[in-house]
């Protein structure tokens, strides 16, 4: 439920409204606007219905929360959400690339990659120390030793990192070495993670499943955000469909919809959408018409002798011509790349 109080209501009467919604182990939400007060309850309405506070002298409307993802959508919220990474936003009216390996291979290799992407403008770096795969057979990632690795490339280069964590335990080990923890698409319903990332603060970009609806990567969001933790970015990368052309459908209709429903930022990864390196800059610049607020891209310094996904990433001269192409789209679109 979203209660509006009325615009002389004070703190003290939003508060007196908070402690009768926790009285009924309903979790209460206090949201102070600039004209009024809204409060929120979430938790069983029958029982909120019975607490009668619509009656109240200082509220002036109770209204449902009819979204199953209740604390990300834009019924609870209508204003847009930020989050910070590194000295930048994402959200909020600019255009973010975040850039690097797929996997953390070597000190050289990350250094020469983030050479690259912070010559052409990214503001941040990617890269995996630990590496999911399919086959148990492909390299795994280097662990911690690649998040040492990770840490000092973001200290030379001035670049906040992300890096994609795999395992609840992980997240009071890997807090002192990333800016952004990034949930991949395997893990998307992983709830123990979801909730063990959720009762951190550090910024999340939370990938979409490869077989998710938009709704189940709502509410895996819902799940970071009801521990505590606002600092969530939507990542769409790609779904399974029958289609055999490209590694994955980027779905762009997603964006669109996401950003009318929810008030979360929305990122796109168009190196795992495509599978395919040519395919990257113009599924890029889609993003940006589509309403996306940056993109994830996949650049390494020789794509050739890459550890992992060499055929989708940027080398040098292809990462550079979707910056200087990138522009006057996030331009036209009336963001500013950041």
């Amino acid at each position: 439920m979203i209660i509006v109080l009325k615009p002389e209501a004070t703190e003290t009467d939003a508060k007196e409204i908070l402690n009768q919604i926790e009285s009924v182990n309903l979790k209460p939400l206090y949201m102070p606007g600039t004209e009024r007060i809204v409060l929120g309850a979430l938790g069983d309405e029958r029982v909120l219905h019975n607490l009668n506070i619509a009656a109240h002298p200082m509220v002036e409307n109770v209204k449902p929360i009819l979204s199953t993802y209740k604390q990300v959508s834009r019924e609870m919220q209508s204003h847009d959400t930020q989050v910070n990474f590194g000295r930048n936003t994402i959200g909020g009216g600019t255009f973010t690339v975040i850039a690097g390996p797929c996997a953390v291979e070597s000190k050289e290799q990350m250094f020469k990659s983030a050479e690259i992407v912070k010559k052409y403008g990214a503001v941040g770096i990617r890269g995996g120390a630990f590496k999911p795969r399919t086959s148990p057979y492909s390299f795994q990632g280097l662990e911690e030793e690649g998040l040492k690795i990770l840490k000092e490339t973001s200290a030379e280069y001035g670049l906040p990192c992300v890096t994609e964590i795999i395992d609840a335990g992980h997240v009071e080990m890997m807090e002192s070495y990333v800016d952004a923890f990034q949930i991949g698409a395997r893990n998307m319903q992983n709830f123990k993670l979801l909730k063990a990332v959720g009762q951190s603060q550090k910024p999340t970009i939370l990938k979409r499943g490869m077989s998710a609806t938009i709704e189940e990567l709502l509410l895996a969001a819902e799940y970071i955000y009801n521990e505590g933790n606002k600092n969530v970015i939507i990542c769409e990368r790609g779904i399974r469909t029958y289609e055999k052309a490209t590694r994955n459908t980027l779905d762009l209709n997603a964006v669109a919809y996401i950003k009318t429903k929810s008030h979360l930022p929305v990122i796109v990864d168009p190196s795992h959408g495509t599978g395919i390196r040519e395919l990257v800059a113009p599924m890029a610049k889609a993003a940006v018409a589509c309403g996306a607020d940056g993109v994830i891209v996949e650049v390494h310094y020789n794509p050739q002798i890459a550890l992992s996904d060499g055929q989708q990433s940027l080398d040098e001269n292809h990462f550079a011509k979707l910056m200087s192409e990138l522009n006057p789209f996030v331009q036209a679109a009336g963001k500013v790349l950041v």
